[in-house]
């Protein structure tokens, strides 16, 4: 009895032993060295994403209002360091920035720099890891030196709409939106990060989605024809805008060159910027399109109106020329736009009046933002008409001399397509549709259709069998920037919608300086017709044609 009540005082004394002990290390752990801990800890969920806030997803949406993801967040695996462990880990700097700089890719002198900050609980190293770099870090096993994963922006399409979409900058603790939607949308798509408030942990709140009015399988083919064109006339760059007259939707924007959001830094921040809303450039005869439709919606000449070209006009000093250098006599307001004459233009602008022309050209938004919802967008550039010579505006009857983007062209061409409204172009399928203001009357609109609609049939090259297709080609050249006059390099433009008279989408198509100067019937006018040929069929457009000739 005695034996067994000695060891039942033995168990209760080393039961207690053990407690105490416990006791003891949770003191040294929660207490001595809860600082240490608590700060390595933060430090992992920091490195591995946890007070990370998702970012909303943007999403392209098609005809049939189907969503699908253009960016999104996912996981990458990563290395990091925490330098302030590598610090008290025994081991010299020097000696584990020899050992992993050759697996990171970072020069040894820049990695001791990084290690040697004091009380630094964070340094990353490779953003997206391969297989082989984690592997041989595992293998390692340094303390401070670790692996994990993090949330970082994925662009499931690499470079489509990259101007468009921009990308998101993660160099940083908190990501932010740079360039294109993810910048203008930034306070939606980032959401609020989480983190450790007096000893809490606040969970991170996601950002909100981002549906575009982009239609992808649109997207992909206006690009890729685009890019084809640009290689087949060697040009310097190239854009393309899609938009739905009645409403502002844009389909599709896309510029060449451009780059990968996904691996950004790899690219000149030049092709960052987006030329369809941050660049200007004289369009040329597409703009006489413009000049009709202030002259007849002013009532100061009609499509039948005539003139006697003689080739040339003269004023200040200064000669205006056809582009082909002849004379085409006796001629209608018609016959200008289907041979594209520019004493023809000048006409019909001295016909109006400067006043009357410059006061149209401000109707159509032409030296406005457009108020489209993505950054940076820039203003087109009439200034010279303000207190114009009769030079200027002359020249500017067929799109020279003044300055224009290119969604503000479109723009300007769609309100013709849409009976007079000038609508504001939108990119969020959230935004309802918006009349800036009624430019040109229902019937002026339609006049100048019939006329474009007249110049493709007479040039037959943007024609498709079955539909009345209205367009307008712009051959313009380049200004010599820094100098008088122009250089022999020009910009070929075409812009153009379908059915004419009830259009489901009108199409500018932008070359920069092709190689030998084509004129813009040779380069981009077969791409509009075979954009509009694909726009067709996949919207299974009924053909018009026939009906709107009886």
């Amino acid at each position: 009895m005695a034996k067994m009540k000695w060891r039942i005082k033995s168990l209760i004394f080393v039961f207690g032993a053990l407690y105490l002990f416990l006791v003891y290390c949770l003191y040294g752990i929660q207490i001595q060295k809860g600082a240490y801990y608590l700060s390595k800890a933060l430090a992992q969920q920091q490195a591995s994403g946890v007070f990370q806030a998702p970012r909303g997803g943007i999403f392209f949406t098609d005809k049939n209002n189907t969503i699908i993801p253009a960016a999104l967040d996912k996981d990458y695996p990563m290395i990091y360091a925490v330098p302030k462990e590598i610090q008290n880990s025994g081991q010299s700097i020097q000696s584990i920035a020899e050992e992993i700089s050759p697996i990171v890719n970072i020069q040894t002198d820049q990695l001791q720099k990084k290690f040697s900050k004091p009380n630094d609980l964070y340094e990353l190293l490779v953003s997206k890891a391969s297989s082989e770099q984690i592997n041989e870090i595992e293998k390692l096993s340094l303390k401070g030196i670790y692996t994990g994963n993090h949330l970082l922006r994925f662009y499931p399409f690499d470079d489509s709409a990259s101007q468009l979409l921009g990308f998101v900058d993660s160099s940083e603790a908190a990501e932010s939106g740079v360039y294109g939607a993810e910048l203008y949308f930034n306070d939606l798509l980032s959401g609020t990060n989480g983190g450790v408030k007096n000893g809490k942990v606040i969970q991170p709140e996601p950002g909100s989605d981002l549906n575009l009015t982009i239609d992808q399988k649109i997207q992909a083919e206006a690009e890729r024809i685009v890019k084809k064109l640009i290689g087949d006339y060697k040009a310097e760059a190239g854009s393309v805008i899609i938009e739905e007259p009645q409403t502002g939707k844009i389909l599709a924007m896309g510029s060449f060159p451009n780059f990968n959001p996904n691996d950004y830094s790899k690219f000149n921040i030049a092709d960052f910027r987006n030329p369809t809303i941050q660049a200007l450039y004289e369009p040329g005869s597409v703009f006489k399109l413009i000049t009709m439709s202030a002259g007849i919606d002013s009532g100061k000449i009609t499509p039948d109106t005539t003139y006697t070209d003689t080739g040339s006009f003269t004023a200040n000093g200064k000669t205006i020329n056809n582009w082909d250098l002849k004379a085409h006599g006796l001629q209608t307001m018609t016959g200008v736009i289907e041979q594209s004459i520019n004493t023809g233009a000048v006409f019909a602008e001295r016909t109006t009046g400067p006043d009357i022309f410059y006061n149209y050209l401000i109707k159509f938004g032409l030296n406005q933002p457009t108020n489209i919802t993505l950054p940076g967008e820039i203003r087109g550039n009439i200034n010279n008409l303000k207190n114009g010579k009769d030079i200027d505006f002359a020249t500017a009857a067929y799109g020279q001399g003044v300055a224009v983007t290119p969604i503000e062209l479109i723009s300007a061409v769609s309100a013709i397509a849409n009976g007079g409204n000038l609508m504001k172009p939108i990119i969020s399928s959230g935004d309802k549709p918006q009349i800036v203001r009624k430019v040109i009357s229902s019937d002026t609109a339609n006049k100048v259709t019939q006329m474009m609609v007249s110049a493709v049939e007479k040039n037959i090259i943007a024609a498709i069998s079955n539909y009345s297709i209205a367009g307008k080609t712009g051959t313009a050249f380049v200004p010599n920037f820094g100098a008088k006059g122009y250089t022999d390099q020009v910009i070929n433009t075409y812009v153009g919608f379908a059915p004419a008279f009830n259009p489901k989408f009108v199409v500018l198509i932008k070359l920069d300086k092709p190689l030998g100067a084509p004129l813009a019937g040779q380069s981009v006018v077969p791409a509009f017709r075979e954009l509009t040929q694909f726009l067709l069929n996949y919207y299974n457009v009924a053909p018009d044609k026939l009906a709107n000739n009886q």
